[in-house]
């Protein structure tokens, strides 16, 4: 089918046309894995019509070149996402707070078009090509990125991931927050910034603000959380901010690196779920304080969490490291365009900027390093959970671990081969003219990775050169105990930052909800109510002291 009968409401491009292949990828993934997982439960039949309608209205929303049928999928996908995750059990509560989050930026979404279509007086996204010359026009375009940013999960609008990543199965979290929101919230982002809307300089430190933030706020969550799920929903968060930070800089390779991320981001994020869903599979839980040493009993799953794991993390030769580079290197190009093009009024804070944006980055980088650090120790390497959970994992089924295997090979080709595959089919073509700043050989650099390996197993199994092991009392702060009567667990590490003077108090503040914008605005709107009910209390002299009140409100407003 030639897409070009269907122009001008349909339209393929360089930029969603491998949107769509990835959408393809993972909704065939998801499919296989959940044949085994999903098994035995209600509904199945529901289950796979909602992925199938969901791959078929996402690959509509990202070919959509009218405004109007990109809202109407955009709007269906917020009913899809509420179907599947109410999938799960107990998660009815997530999926109405998901659908009031996503369904509220919706309704933002829509105002943003009307303003467009006032403005433009066209709905064709090809037509369209809208400069900040007054404050209508940049209120569009944050409305529209404000739905963006809920898609994909970018602070302030991140809340629903994390919750959704505990309470909804495996497949469904895999699919949609950590794959193919990604996809679209950022596909849109970088529409909108790219072709509808001619940027500016104020709207694109906005951009770095917003991804600088989201990075670290949402890693410092991640660092101590005792739930495997849930420290990877705030992963999920902080991958997003990487996407945005590298859209914003507005330069070729800041750009080319925020979309060639979202694609690995989507890639190692669905990896580390289905991984995590195999864990909890097979151990009936993914508290990390009760798992342990699942390396040996289920080692495709362990390898394809590492290989994902070392992605995510920006550790060279993997996918994560070139598209990290690459913001990294948009973020050096854009403070070296500001020290020679910017009035010197606005050079210096406008540097200060950027310079903390990229240490925000790489900062961001390490602590993700840190706290998978934390999850591949308690979850495989550490010491094995007491008890039957710990004793009756094995590897999952071919089915589950299928999936992992091949997403784990894609972290690792899109690593060692990025200018020979993605970059030079999909990423480049989109975005074009991108120069770097430095030049990364990605097939040395992981010939001699392997050979430096290689040579330090040599030199380990060498006779004479064995290390000379000695079993003694566990040491810890001047305490010595029995590590067979208290385990020390990779989460304890971390549970020290919690207690760290100013960050004691954010993370109280975090625990307790409070930059959590869905429970401020349902307290808000509670207590509203609870005012109105206080007044509207059936008492007869009340209402008669309201309407003479409302009386005289009335003559003073007719007496003016």
């Amino acid at each position: 089918m030639n897409i070009k009968y269907f122009y001008p409401w349909l339209k393929l491009d360089n930029l969603n046309s491998f949107v769509v292949l990835a959408i393809g990828l993972f909704s065939v993934l998801t499919v296989i894995y959940s044949s085994k997982f999903m098994s035995g439960r209600r509904g199945l039949i529901q289950y796979y019509a909602y992925i199938i309608l969901t791959a078929a209205v996402s690959i509509g929303a990202v070919l959509s070149n009218n405004l109007i049928l990109l809202l109407v999928f955009w709007g269906f996908l917020g009913l899809t996402l509420y179907l599947l995750i109410n999938m799960g059990d107990d998660a009815s509560g997530i999926a109405k707070k998901t659908f009031i989050i996503v369904g509220g930026s919706d309704a933002l979404m829509l105002l943003g078009i009307g303003i467009i279509y006032y403005l433009t007086s066209t709905l064709q996204m090809d037509s369209i090509r809208l400069e900040f010359n007054n404050g209508l026009s940049v209120f569009a375009y944050l409305c529209i990125a404000v739905a963006c940013f809920a898609k994909a999960g970018a602070i302030p609008f991140h809340s629903w991931i994390p919750d959704c990543a505990k309470h909804a199965p495996a497949p469904v979290v895999a699919y949609l927050p950590a794959s193919l929101d990604k996809l679209l919230g950022i596909y849109l982002l970088a529409r909108i910034s790219l072709n509808l809307f001619v940027m500016n300089e104020a709207l694109n430190i906005f951009l770095m603000l917003i991804g600088a933030l989201t990075i670290i706020a949402a890693v410092m969550m991640a660092l101590v959380q005792h739930n495997m799920k849930r420290l990877l929903g705030y992963h999920a968060v902080s991958q997003v901010g990487y996407m945005v930070l590298g859209i914003g800089t507005g330069t070729p390779i800041g750009i080319a690196g925020g979309i060639f991320h979202m694609l690995n981001n989507a890639i190692y994020k669905s990896c580390l779920f289905f991984t995590s869903g195999n864990v909890e599979y097979r151990s009936k839980t993914s508290e990390l304080d009760e798992l342990g040493g699942l390396a040996k009993v289920m080692p495709l799953t362990y390898l394809s969490a590492l290989i994902a794991s070392l992605s995510i993390s920006g550790v060279p030769p993997f996918n994560g490291f070139v598209s990290k580079w690459m913001v990294y290197q948009g973020l050096i190009s854009k403070w070296q365009m500001a020290n020679g093009t910017v009035p010197a009024g606005r050079q210096e804070w406008q540097m200060i900027i950027y310079a903390l944006c990229l240490v925000a980055a790489m900062f961001g980088s390490a602590l993700t390093l840190a706290s998978f650090m934390k999850l591949i120790h308690a979850t495989f390497l550490g010491q094995r959970a007491n008890g039957p959970t710990g004793q009756r994992a094995n590897e999952a089924s071919w089915q589950m671990w299928l999936p992992c295997v091949i997403l784990a090979i894609i972290c690792v080709i899109f690593g060692v081969f990025a200018y020979q595959v993605p970059l030079k089919y999909f990423i480049l073509p989109a975005v074009g003219q991108v120069s770097f700043i430095g030049t990364w050989y990605a097939g040395l650099s992981t010939l001699l990775i392997i050979i430096g390996l290689l040579l330090g197993i040599l030199i380990f199994k060498l006779r004479g050169l064995a290390p000379i092991i000695r079993q003694d009392a566990t040491f810890v702060g001047a305490e010595t105990f029995d590590l067979k009567d208290s385990p020390v667990t990779g989460t304890e590490f971390y549970n020290t930052i919690k207690e760290l003077g100013l960050l004691r108090a954010i993370y109280k503040r975090a625990e307790a909800g409070f930059f959590d914008i869905y429970e401020q605005g349902k307290n808000t709107v509670f207590g509203i109510g609870k005012f109105f009910q206080y007044l509207h209390n059936g008492i007869l002299p009340t209402y008669l002291v309201w309407c003479l009140l409302g009386m005289l409100g009335l003559f003073l407003l007719l007496l003016r």
